[in-house]
């Protein structure tokens, strides 16, 4: 009953941890959006393509492909609504109503139904987790490892539900050969959050910035200078000057890679995987319908694959680029 208990107040954090990170996740996506497509933008570009068309009307008209920046739905207070901000908060909801439902204020010793679920996906990220980092570090990291696994799972297996960069308001296409809204829709009211590069490079942000207080919290701001810069082997005192210098240099490179390559990658890696799928899509349902049929069937479980596994390799990640930081090396402890 004891272990139940506070397994749920792990999964209660939750919601917490979910809160302040879309929080934060939303104010970068409204900082940081590129080059979004405004009504007034839109416009502009439709008329150039109208003027195209009659300058040359045997040219083939262009395939729309999916924009890498999002779509502005609507203003508030000056601040840009984009669609990638509507999904994300809708997904953030979700979790926090499967949360609640999945926790009930009256424990049961023996769960059933999707509280067993949720604390048999708890109980398997701890176990994996505790394998990998030290017992302090694991209670540091896995609400926050956790809950970056459940967000980007389903923000990814939104690619994949009916109406999500299909439903929305646009100039309709004359030239479309599909009966499909796909083909007539230039501002769509969804897109899936991961398919934005503003939210991957927030949540890297987030991750930078929580690993560098643990690792701070773990050895102390100069112990993880030593941690970093020292010397980790045994010399003698008249080779130390040379392993010195050695050592200085991979330590900056070492403080290049946490400060700028992890980040990168945790967020180019999830952006780049999320949104090439949702632009094969799009591509395939603008073919004829019988290979539309035929090739979304095949990507659909393919991309359930890859959204799946995005997902955890970010979550991995996390939890490996942490464990470097907050760790003792066996030179250290002989030191």
């Amino acid at each position: 009953m004891g272990v139940a208990v506070v397994r749920n107040h792990i999964v209660n954090r939750f919601g917490k941890i979910v809160f302040v990170l879309m929080f934060f996740a939303a104010m970068f996506a409204v900082k940081l959006h590129a080059q979004p497509v405004s009504p007034a933008g839109a416009e502009s570009q439709t008329a150039a393509m109208a003027s195209a068309t009659a300058v040359a009307p045997s040219a083939a008209p262009a395939e729309q492909m999916v924009p890498a920046a999002p779509t502005v739905i609507f203003p508030v207070l000056g601040l840009p609504i984009t669609n990638t901000i509507i999904c994300t908060w809708i997904v953030a909801a979700l979790i926090l109503v499967i949360v609640r439902a999945t926790t009930p204020k009256q424990i049961k010793e023996i769960p059933s139904g999707m509280q067993n679920v949720l604390e048999a996906l708890v109980e398997g990220w701890e176990g994996l987790i505790g394998d990998i980092l030290d017992k302090r570090v694991t209670r540091w990291v896995f609400p926050f490892a956790t809950t970056f696994f459940i967000f980007i799972v389903i923000s990814n297996l939104t690619d994949l539900v009916p109406g999500v960069g299909s439903i929305g308001y646009g100039t309709p296409n004359p030239n479309s050969s599909m009966p499909f809204a796909i083909d007539e829709v230039s501002r769509p009211f969804f897109r899936p959050p991961t398919t934005d590069a503003n939210l991957t490079v927030a949540m890297a942000g987030i991750f930078l910035v929580m690993s560098l207080y643990w690792a701070v919290r773990y050895n102390g701001f100069f112990g993880l200078i030593k941690h970093i810069f020292g010397v980790k082997m045994e010399t003698s005192k008249l080779a130390y000057p040379l392993f010195f210098l050695l050592f200085l240099f991979i330590g900056a490179m070492e403080l290049l890679s946490v400060g700028f390559a992890r980040p990168v990658a945790l967020a180019m890696r999830l952006y780049g995987n999320i949104f090439a799928g949702e632009t094969i899509l799009d591509m395939i349902f603008h073919n004829n319908f019988i290979v539309a049929a035929v090739l979304s069937t095949f990507m659909y479980f393919y991309e359930t694959f890859v959204c799946l596994v995005q997902a955890f390799v970010f979550a991995m990640l996390v939890v490996a680029f942490v464990g470097t930081l907050c760790t003792h090396t066996d030179e250290e402890h002989a030191h």
